[in-house]
């Protein structure tokens, strides 16, 4: 089940000799001996000098937090109540895809697109970075789930690390775990992550950056962390875990999902559940952030066939969101949380009068402060030779969903919510329309999901470079063949009785000579309750050869109810006119990916080649682009 290291295993006792009896007291009590080994291992490798084992009591969650900005990873020097401050390496700001792989075993084989390594290499090598890297430290224990607890959801996980600042983030990101440990039958299947941030200097920054390594071994489904401490690549149980928790679902039949869920109001005091996925920078905090709506989940959800009801839960209970751009005019309820008393740690942002400030904020930012590279000052040149921004882009802030307004009652249901909706968002500056609803389950998982696509620069079409296509947008995650996932995702919905709807979104749609964005960022609000009437066929829609889209008459009367704004013919026309060319063009694309995807289901390119039929008869019979008036009413 574990690692291995050298010398054996030694037990009760070697535990005992780094842990006073209060401490042990709390391990003992956990029945599975597995923990136990997993523990002493990480110790007997490790080194630390003693172990704290976090029984979910408020003493221990307050002595982590304490012990936070005791350690000096964190500081408390802000003048809100409840805010501290975190800052990670000058290279150690975001997910790290060079370094993160999967240890393989030999005979195994895993899709040449994933990060990997011999697992026996990879692990000789993780093991000797985290040889002794606890030396003069405590080794933090926290027991944690994915999930809501006492559900077939649930999912146990446990974390070991020297981090006094992620121990303290794993309170605000996830559910207690310690009960569940305690009750915890032997041979169930649980998450492990070790982790050590390694050498630090003087302001707690790790320092060997160059030895970061994040190895994932599905083996014994374990994590391995060392030489950094940006939360994800330190807390186990963000990206890092999905990629275990995609194979469970894969062996098991469900599905794990880099998704937010929200429940948008309806008509009679109804609430709907629709989940999204969109990828970096492409609207998914915004959306899941819709002022009036529920938030249930930002970044990862489960979703299980339940009695044949598509059922999904939020995998964690907190937000690791980027703050850059979070402003009083775009998002005011995110902005009012992040300037109000709540526990909350600020990650890279800019320090200065006692207040963080960050990229976007909508105001004017100081010319010097504290910062990820130290004193700040304008016009600052980093040891890449880059000038300084005053945050940095990456900059995060951490909370607990519960501290939001907005947060939705049914977050901790053990049997999940009822999705009603699944939207699929990229970037895609020149083909699809601003929202659109698949014909079928199939057509949309393929045309709008493993189709999603993000165009880096409104630059001329021919330039393929330009796009990135990210299947699901969970492409850098998955750790079962690709075209094995999209396979699962087919027959998920074959076997449910009630299917939710798929949409895909589009943000980001552009004039195509002016390259001038066509949609609002309110407009994005417009769309999602135009998506909740259509679950409920409240409302009829137009069918176009690559879906079923809005007539003005229903979302003129949204932009009227909801934003209070007249919506014109003209802006229709615009946003709404089929762009034969360009949806060809994309299909090409998409195909070339597919085609080259050794076990890409057959559905995939029948798909895409039927919805190229039904664009070529379009153009045939209306020219290159269509106004929406020129299709059906259904």
């Amino acid at each position: 089940m574990s690692m291995r290291m050298s010398g054996e295993f030694k037990g009760s006792e070697a535990l005992r000799r780094r842990m006073s009896e209060e401490q042990y007291e709390k391990l003992e009590a956990i029945p599975d001996t597995d923990v136990h080994r997993f523990i002493a291992e990480s110790a007997e490798l490790c080194e630390p000098n003693d172990i704290f084992i976090c029984d979910d009591s408020p003493d221990d969650i307050a002595y982590i937090k304490h012990m936070a900005i005791a350690s000096g990873e964190e500081s408390a020097a802000l003048e809100t109540p409840g805010h501290t401050f975190h800052f990670d390496g000058y290279f150690d700001q975001g997910r790290d895809r060079a370094t993160t792989k999967f240890l393989v075993p030999k005979g195994d084989n895993l899709s040449p697109h994933l990060n990997q390594i011999d697992r026996d290499e990879g692990l000789k090598e993780i093991l000797g970075l985290l040889r002794g890297s606890m030396r003069g430290r405590t080794m933090i224990v926290r027991f944690l789930i994915l999930g809501p607890p006492n559900s077939v959801f649930t999912i146990p996980c446990m974390e070991c690390t020297d981090s006094w600042y992620v121990a303290h983030s794993v309170s605000l990101l996830y559910r207690k775990g310690y009960e569940t440990f305690l009750k915890m039958k032997p041979g169930t299947e649980f998450f492990k992550t070790l982790h050590s941030q390694g050498r630090v200097d003087e302001r707690k920054v790790s320092v060997d950056y160059k030895k970061r390594r994040i190895y994932i071994d599905y083996v014994t489904n374990t994590v391995y962390s060392v030489n950094n401490q940006y939360a994800g690549n330190s807390v186990g149980f963000k990206k890092l875990a999905l990629r275990l928790t995609i194979r469970k679902a894969h062996r098991e039949g469900w599905l794990a999902e880099h998704f937010m869920i929200i429940g948008v109001h309806g008509p009679g005091g109804r609430k709907t559940y629709i989940a999204g996925a969109f990828p970096s920078a492409c609207g998914k905090t915004s959306t899941a952030m819709l002022q009036g709506e529920k938030i249930l989940a930002d970044d990862i959800a489960y979703l299980r066939n339940i009695d044949g009801v598509c059922r999904a839960v939020n995998a964690e209970s907190g937000i690791l969101g980027i703050i850059k751009d979070i402003n009083p005019k775009d998002d005011p309820l995110i902005y009012e949380v992040l300037t109000s008393p709540n526990e909350i740690i600020f990650s890279n942002v800019l320090i200065k009068d006692a207040r963080p400030w960050w990229l976007g904020m909508g105001c004017p930012l100081p010319e010097e402060g504290i910062n990820h590279s130290g004193k700040w000052f304008k016009g600052k040149i980093g040891p890449d030779g880059k000038e300084v921004p005053p945050a940095h882009e990456n900059a995060r802030y951490t909370i607990s969903l519960r501290a939001l307004p907005n947060c939705d009652p049914s977050l901790d249901d053990p049997e999940g919510v009822e999705l009603g909706g699944i939207m699929f968002g990229g970037r895609d500056y020149r083909a699809y329309v601003p929202v659109q609803q698949a014909y079928s389950w199939k057509h949309g998982i393929i045309t709008y999901g493993a189709a999603l696509e993000t165009e880096t620069t409104f630059a001329i079409i021919e330039e393929r470079r330009k796009y990135e296509i990210n299947v699901m947008s969970i492409q850098d995650f998955l750790s079962i063949p690709l075209g094995q996932y999209v396979k699962n995702y087919i027959e998920f919905g074959r076997k449910l009785k009630k299917v939710p709807l798929v949409f895909g979104v589009n943000y980001f749609l552009c004039d195509l000579k002016t390259g001038e964005f066509l949609n609002d960022k309110r407009d994005k609000h417009v769309w999602v309750k135009w998506m909740e009437l259509r679950i409920h066929d409240d409302v009829s829609a137009i069918k176009t050869p690559t879906g079923l889209i809005p007539r003005y008459e229903d979302i003129a009367q949204i932009f009227k109810t909801l934003l209070d704004r007249e919506y014109t013919k003209e802006d229709y026309m615009k946003q709404f006119t089929v762009r034969v060319p360009e949806n060809l063009l994309k299909i090409e694309r998409v195909r070339a990916f597919w085609e080259s995807v050794p076990d890409a289901p057959e559905e995939v390119l029948e798909e895409l080649n039927e919805q190229e039929k039904r664009l070529i008869n379009a153009r045939e019979e209306f020219g290159d682009y269509i106004s929406p008036e020129s299709f059906p009413e259904i």
